[in-house]
């Protein structure tokens, strides 16, 4: 026979205030976690923006090139095109691989901290 009583409370996690947020931003440690973000995140999307920038590019101006047989009835276009997808899952998986190394430890300890409270 089924009882009906409640799941035992969960202890409520500490929630920081304003002053402990702005105390944490302004931190080495939430610094450095800023630059090891902005070192990988904002180079990559840079040149991932160049990359997709200079396809749209070619295939604007540059037909006859882009039009050129690799093999069968497939062509540069279709080869850089396909080339776009590879690309963008490889950029998310090195983020991952990244985020999960240098990024993901730093950002649980500050977290662990301040629901600790300490």
């Amino acid at each position: 026979m089924a009882t009906e009583t409640p799941p035992p409370a969960k202890p409520q996690a500490h929630l920081p205030s304003t002053e402990e947020f702005t105390e944490v931003q302004h931190s080495a440690e939430f610094g450095e976690l800023r630059r090891s973000h902005r070192s990988f995140a904002f180079p990559l999307t840079i040149a991932f923006i160049a990359w997709y920038l200079l396809y749209v590019l070619l295939s604007n101006y540059a037909g006859g090139f882009m039009g050129t047989k690799v093999a069968g009835n497939v062509n540069v276009a279709l080869v850089l095109g396909l080339a776009q997808f590879l690309t963008t899952f490889l950029i998310a998986w090195w983020y991952a691989r990244h985020a999960a190394a240098r990024l993901d430890p730093k950002a649980e300890a500050i977290k662990s901290r301040m629901e600790g409270g300490a």
